[in-house]
C-alpha cells in the first residue's frame, strides 16, 4: 500500500458545478460572463470555470481531474492526506501583511463538509473509504483495504485574521481530525502578486503556538529560509516550556525534495536535519521541474527514469539525516494541486502504484516505511 502526504482530492469538489456548465468555459468572454451573471449561482460557476481552466493550462493540457476515489483505489493509495485549499481566498492576499478575512475559516469548514458529502455520494456505504479522526481508525481502515482520508489544509490564511481567534479555529480543526496545515503557500499567484521576503508574522507565530498546543502538525513546505529558521527556533522554545521531547511534535514537509539545484522550494541538508531531529517526514513532490532539477535525469519523458529520480532524492535525504536513515521520506504527490507537468508515467493517482515494485526492490524492508509507514507515523502523532 501507499500513503500520499499531499493529495488535492478536494479540488474537483470545490470546482463542481451547482447546475449546468458555464457556456464557453475554455474561452470566457465578457458577453458570456454577463449572461451567466444573471443566473443563480453565477459566481460559483465562474470560479469553477477558472479552476478548470487553471488545471488545464497549468497542469496537464486537458481538463481532467487526476484524483478521485476510483483512481486512489487503483493506485493502492490507502492513506490520503486530503488537502483543503481556497485559491480564491488566497488570491485576495495581494498586499503583503494584509490580514485574512473572517469568512475564510467558515469557508474552510464548508469545504470539509463538501468533501465528506462528496465521498458519501460516491461511496454511500463506505465500502471503499472512511474519513478518519484517530490513529486507531487510520490503522483499521487501511488494514481493511479501504482508503483512509485525513483532512489537511494548505495556506495559513485560512486560520483567521486576528490572534485571539486563531487558537479557537485551530482547536476546531483538531476536533475535525485535521492532521496538518501548510502555513506558507507560493501558488500560481506568485507570478501575479509580490511575495514578501520576511519570516513569521505575528499571525504566523500565533498559528504555530496554537497548532503545537492542539497537535496539528506544521508543514514547512514553501517556507523561505528565514521563516524556516524562525519556525524551528519557536518550536524549540515551545518544547522547553512544555517539557516535550522534540520528537513528540514532528515537523513535516509534505511536498518537497532534496535541493540538488537552486530552487528554494526544495530542502537544504540543514533543513532536512532539522526535520529529522524532530522525527519528521519529507513527502516527495511529483512535479517534474523541481524533482528533476540537477538530479541527473537523462530523459524526462521516459517513465523508466521516474523511479530512478525518486531514488536519488530518497538517497540524498537519507545521507543528510544524522542517523543515515530512510525513516524521514515518503510520497507527497501534489496531484491536482496546479503543479506543472508531473514526472513521466504518473498522471493520475492510479499511476502511483508504479512506484511500489521498484522501491521495494531497491530498499527491501525500508520500502514499507517509505511507501506508507513514515507518513502514517506522523499522522498518528497528530490524530492520537
Amino acid at each position: 500500500m501507499l500513503a500520499d502526504m499531499h493529495c488535492h482530492y478536494p479540488m474537483h469538489v470545490v470546482a463542481e458545478e451547482p447546475q449546468r456548465p458555464l457556456p464557453g468555459t475554455p474561452n470566457l468572454t465578457v458577453e458570456a460572463m454577463a449572461k451567466v451573471s444573471q443566473q443563480p449561482g453565477w459566481l460559483e460557476k465562474l470560479r469553477a470555470a477558472v479552476l478548470r481552466t487553471a488545471a488545464s493550462r497549468l497542469e496537464y493540457g486537458d481538463d481532467r481531474w487526476r484524483v478521485n476515489l476510483d483512481e486512489l483505489t487503483a493506485g493502492d493509495v490507502r492513506a490520503v492526506f486530503s488537502v483543503l485549499y481556497g485559491p480564491f481566498a488566497e488570491s485576495k492576499q495581494d498586499e503583503p501583511g494584509s490580514p485574512p478575512e473572517r469568512g475564510y475559516f467558515a469557508g474552510l469548514l464548508d469545504q470539509i463538509d463538501q468533501v465528506e458529502a462528496d465521498l458519501t455520494a460516491v461511496d454511500p456505504n463506505r465500502d471503499a473509504h472512511e474519513v478518519v479522526r484517530s490513529g486507531t481508525d487510520l490503522d483499521r481502515v487501511t488494514d481493511e483495504g479501504k482508503v483512509a482520508f485525513m483532512h489537511c489544509i494548505e495556506g495559513g490564511f485560512h486560520l483567521g485574521g486576528a490572534i485571539d481567534e486563531i487558537d479557537a479555529n485551530v482547536a476546531a480543526l483538531a476536533r475535525r481530525g485535521v492532521v496538518y496545515v501548510t502555513l506558507a503557500h507560493h501558488s500560481t499567484y506568485k507570478a501575479l502578486f509580490r511575495q514578501p521576503r520576511r519570516g513569521l508574522s505575528k499571525l504566523g507565530v500565533a498559528a504555530i503556538e496554537a497548532m503545537y498546543r492542539h497537535k496539528v502538525l506544521i508543514d514547512v513546505s514553501h517556507m523561505n529560509q528565514r521563516a524556516l529558521c524562525e519556525t524551528f527556533a519557536l518550536l524549540e522554545r515551545l518544547d522547553r516550556e512544555s517539557g516535550r521531547a522534540a520528537t513528540e511534535y514532528p515537523v513535516i514537509a509534505t511536498h518537497a525534495g532534496y535541493r540538488f539545484g537552486e530552487q528554494e522550494y526544495m530542502l537544504s541538508p540543514s533543513t532536512i536535519c532539522k526535520i529529522a531531529d524532530r522525527g519528521g517526514v519529507i513527502g516527495l513532490v511529483l512535479a517534474r521541474h523541481p524533482l528533476h532539477e540537477c538530479a541527473g535525469v537523462a530523459n524526462p519523458d521516459d517513465p523508466g527514469e521516474t523511479p530512478l529520480v525518486v531514488r536519488r532524492h530518497i538517497d540524498a535525504i537519507r545521507a543528510a539525516t544524522p542517523e543515515n536513515s530512510n525513516a524521514h521520506v515518503a510520497i507527497g504527490s501534489d496531484l491536482d494541486g496546479f503543479i506543472k507537468p508531473t514526472v513521466a508515467g504518473i498522471e493520475t493517482a492510479g499511476d502511483l502504484a508504479m512506484l511500489e515494485a521498484p522501491l521495494r526492490q531497491a530498499y527491501g524492508a525500508d520500502a514499507e516505511a517509505i511507501l506508507s509507514g513514515n507518513a502514517m507515523r506522523v499522522a498518528r502523532a497528530a490524530l492520537g
